[in-house]
């Protein structure tokens, strides 16, 4: 048998068992790139629904907690709190908290610092509604400063509402957010006439 006839074919054989090998692992490697793609469009997926839900949700009690605090006040305005009030104060305050302890884990930074001012926002006006409430109000609080502090609360949770839809995508524009009342004016006095409860 001639040498060089068995060595071309052993390497013939050997040519085609490492093509095929490398054709194989070719194949491995593109299937687990496409795997490691989908896994990740995935999870940018199931990310995005996750932050879409505790923004829709952080957003709706915000503006509940605000809608609440509006509430009591005019209850103050008008009449001696009750238990009935106070435990509605309470209740959407608490369901807030809740709710923006979770977004601090989800949210990124450029959604958090926006909520964070309507966080500090709406903790400031609860404090001076509490205060006004029990009868301890500090120098300068009345229910019309109250009224104020919280009609000033919309327009940050406006802003955070924008920055929670850029960071879904949903809009791009960075527009200034607009008031919700155009007559806040109207809105103060009803806090600031004489004989309506704590001024």
């Amino acid at each position: 048998m001639d040498v060089g006839a068995v060595v071309i074919a052993v390497a013939g054989v050997a040519g085609t068992l490492g093509g095929a090998l490398l054709t194989q692992r070719g194949a491995d490697k593109a299937k687990r790139r496409e795997l490691e793609m989908s896994q990740a469009l995935q999870e940018e997926r199931e990310d995005r629904e996750l932050r879409r839900r505790c923004y829709t949700e952080l957003h709706r009690d915000a503006r509940q907690f605000c809608t609440a605090l509006s509430r009591h006040l005019y209850v103050m305005r008008d009449r001696a709190v009750g238990e009935e009030d106070v435990q509605a104060l309470e209740a959407a305050k608490d369901t807030y908290r809740d709710r923006w302890s979770e977004a601090l884990m989800v949210a990124p930074d450029a959604v958090v610092d926006p909520a964070r001012a309507v966080n500090g926002a709406l903790n400031a006006v609860y404090g001076q509604v509490k205060r006004l409430e029990q009868g301890n109000p500090r120098p300068g609080e009345t229910l019309r400063s109250a009224a104020e502090a919280q009609h000033a609360v919309w327009t940050l949770i406006a802003a955070a509402r924008e920055a929670m839809r850029r960071d879904l995508g949903i809009t791009t524009e960075a527009g200034e957010p607009s008031p919700y009342s155009t007559d806040a004016n109207t809105f103060f006095h009803v806090f600031s006439s004489p004989g309506r409860g704590p001024s």
